[in-house]
């Protein structure tokens, strides 16, 4: 026991509580709504190059998340999530890192790869399942993964990258990289055990992971009143003796700022940092959701000023690094390379069937190819039923 720790506590005589709101967490803000920064606000680094990179990126989320909502109403894709006036809070975050840091997201995350440079490509070839897809057509849309891009595979359970990512955090410390991992989650996910026990292992070993909490308002349908009585998620970190900062999610400066800062800590002392970024799901959590019915329009609408891109372009206006015209240029080219995207990664072929379990194992356990042997006989019956994957069973 760190008897140290509790014997220098302010001693009383008399039975005395403390409450979650003992200690105000102040909340980081750098950039204002109209694109001017506050008078004693502390910059982040960078520089026209970052800037115009991130504000490209920013672009492109916006884009590909109205296209691909489009896309799943018409029929052609399964399922899609949007990140609408959350894509600061990710991009900003991942600006903040070094590009060989691991990034383990939850499943809002596509503006971390869209930063680090995943081809649009390799978006459609995820969503559509095709014999492209780095994932061989084995997850539902919007599960991406990048071996390249330092990106570990997305998982639909909620939570389970967190203590995932104290462990690895722990591994890179081992190895004395200088590199650390950043774990996105929601505040939905943390209120799932994993949290708790990922929390407590990153600072128990002293792991150099970044916990990043996209504190949006609900958790599907469930508003955060509904799902934790305490100061938010960064009240949490607090009470495991982690390093820890709340920030205006919509404010992409104040992201990346305490990213770049939380990062250099992370490396240099070996400790975990918990960001929770505050921002509002101005979308539904999904294509299979609709929040009309548990929000208001007046609700949304309150919180429709606070758009992270509309931010940022006001900034690069007032120095003079962006335009209207190439606001217009760059919007309409993404709007025709997502669309012949779409109708390219469509018609390609799906993975051939054998793939389910032919790189899996060594040797195809018989249970397995039992399974699978009836499943080709089945496909074989029912040919109407499958009919890209009918012509191409072995």
């Amino acid at each position: 026991m760190d008897k140290a720790k509790y014997q220098s506590s302010r001693v009383i005589h008399c039975p005395e509580f403390l409450d979650g709101h003992s200690v105000e967490i102040p909340i980081l803000k750098i950039l204002k709504q109209d694109g001017t920064v506050y008078d004693t606000a502390e910059m982040p680094d960078i520089d026209q190059a970052l800037a115009l990179k991130m504000y490209k990126t920013l672009a492109f989320h916006r884009v590909l998340d109205e296209r691909m909502v489009a896309a799943q109403r018409q029929g052609r894709v399964s399922f899609y999530m949007t990140a609408l006036g959350e894509e600061g809070a990710v991009v900003g975050s991942a600006a903040g890192l070094n590009d060989k840091d691991m990034i383990m997201g939850q499943y809002r995350e596509q503006g971390a790869l869209m930063f680090r440079g995943f081809s649009l490509e390799n978006f459609m070839n995820q969503m559509f399942s095709n014999e492209l897809d780095l994932g061989k057509g084995r997850q539902m849309p919007i599960h991406y993964g990048s071996n390249e891009l330092h990106y570990m595979t997305i998982s639909s359970p909620l939570g389970t990258q967190i203590p995932q990512a104290a462990g690895y955090a722990y591994g890179q410390k081992l190895q004395g990289n200088e590199l650390c991992t950043l774990c996105y989650f929601g505040e939905g996910a943390a209120s799932e055990g994993d949290f708790h026990a990922g929390l407590n292992m990153a600072a128990v070993h002293n792991a150099p992971v970044i916990f990043f909490c996209r504190n949006n308002g609900y958790a599907i349908s469930t508003p955060s009143s509904q799902q934790y009585a305490g100061n938010g998620i960064a009240s949490r970190g607090v009470g495991y003796d982690i390093k820890t900062i709340r920030v205006d999610g919509n404010d992409i400066f104040a992201v990346l700022k305490a990213t770049q800062v939380a990062r250099k800590y992370a490396i240099e002392h070996n400790q975990p940092i918990i960001i929770e970024a505050m921002s509002y799901r101005l979308g539904a959590h999904s294509t299979s959701d609709d929040p009309s019915g548990y929000r208001t329009r007046d609700e949304e609408a309150k919180y429709a000023d606070h758009d992270p891109i509309l931010r940022m372009k006001n900034w690069l206006l007032a120095q003079n690094w962006w335009d209207e015209t190439q606001e217009k240029a760059l919007f309409d080219t993404l709007r025709e390379e997502v669309l012949a995207a779409v109708k390219k990664a469509e018609v390609i072929e799906k993975p051939p069937l054998e793939e389910l379990v032919t790189d899996v194992y060594d040797d195809v356990p018989a249970h397995l190819q039992e399974q699978y042997n009836n499943l080709k006989e089945h496909i074989k019956k029912y040919p109407d039923a499958y009919p890209v994957t009918a012509g191409r069973i072995k």
